[in-house]
This record gives C-alpha cells, structure tokens and sequence, in this order.
C-alpha cells in the first residue's frame, strides 16, 4: 500500500470519527431528573439559553421532546412516490430543535455563527432561544406561554398569527400535550433540585 493511501485511509477514518457523535436518547424521555442525570450537559445548554433569552428551561425540553424525542440528528420520515421509491424527506427538519434549514440559516447569520450545528444540544437549545425571544417580539405570546409558543414554533410566527393552526385539531392537541409536559418537567426539576 503507497503511503498516499494509508494516509487518506486515516484521513477518512478520523473524518468518520469526528462526525460521530451520542444522537441516541436519554433512557427515561418521562423524566426530567433522569434526563439532566445522565446527560448534564443538556441541563448546562438549556440554563445558558434561559439566561440569554428568558425561555424557562421546561418549555424547551417539552418542545425538544416533542420534536425530535432528544435524538440529536433526528430527520423526518422520507416520502414515497408509488409507495416505495424514495423522493426526499418530508421536510429539512434536523436535529434536537427539528429546525428548517432557511430557519437554521436565518439563525446562523443572526445569532449562533456559521459553525453552529443542529445536531448539537448547545446550538439546539440556542436556536430555540433564539427563535422564542424573536415570537415574543412578534406576536406578543409570552415566553411562559409554552402551549402558543410552540403553536408559533411548528406553524411558524406568520401562520400562528394568520391562525393556519386553527384548522389543524391534531397540533392544537399536540400543543397541550407539550404544555402539559413542561409542567410535569417543571415540578421533576424542582424536586430533584432539593435532592
């Protein structure tokens, strides 16, 4: 073997290496304590993000949770043309946030920089932030107000205030279900802190 090849062989070995990160998901998604136990530094990047922005640290896992069931390169389903030939994923969703690759950029070029990466809880929870900060500015829903909040965040802050969530029983009844998650979180939080 020519000591050219060996050396892009490793090249790429560690290439693959770096790329490969733990995506996979805390043991116990019901709990918010097991959640930060095994996996700290996700309490570290949603405390960050709740003292940049004011987002309560609750709402953002509910909504992490929600989206992408903290599967750090979660992607949405692919879509199929006759029913089994692959034509792309139903959106450009990746990571934590499941943010869209426009939207991802817009928060690039913003707020998190050029190398901020979806699949990074930090980045994840800053964007969420991010976004928030900016629904409030916008539509006035306060940042405590997980359950429009999210409606703001899945339908976008024109179409929450167009109200194209109206129609759509099944997100309004995801929405309570993220709001009522980020209360459970809320009193788990509390009561492992006392601990």
């Amino acid at each position: 073997m020519s000591k050219n090849f060996r050396a892009m062989a490793f090249l790429l070995f560690l290439a693959g290496c770096a790329g490969s990160g733990n995506y996979s998901a805390p043991r116990n998604l019901d709990n918010a304590c097991s959640i930060v136990s095994e996996r700290p530094e996700y309490l570290q990047a949603f405390r960050a993000a709740e003292r940049k922005y004011g987002v309560p640290v609750p709402s953002m896992m509910a909504i992490i949770y929600q989206e992408s069931k903290f599967i750090g390169n979660n992607r949405p389903p692919h879509r199929y043309a006759l029913g089994v030939i692959p034509v792309g994923r139903q959106s450009s969703a990746l990571g934590y946030s499941q943010a869209l690759d426009g939207t991802w950029r817009e928060y690039q070029q913003e707020a998190g920089g050029r190398f901020a990466r979806r699949d990074d809880i930090r980045d994840a929870a800053d964007f969420m932030g991010w976004y928030m900060s900016l629904t409030v500015e916008e539509t006035g829903v306060p940042i405590t107000d997980t359950r429009n909040q999210y409606l703001a965040y899945h339908d976008g802050r024109t179409g929450f205030l167009r109200g194209t969530w109206r129609s759509k029983n099944w997100l309004v009844r995801i929405a309570n279900e993220v709001e009522a998650r980020a209360v459970l979180y809320d009193q788990q939080l509390r009561s492992c802190r006392k601990r």
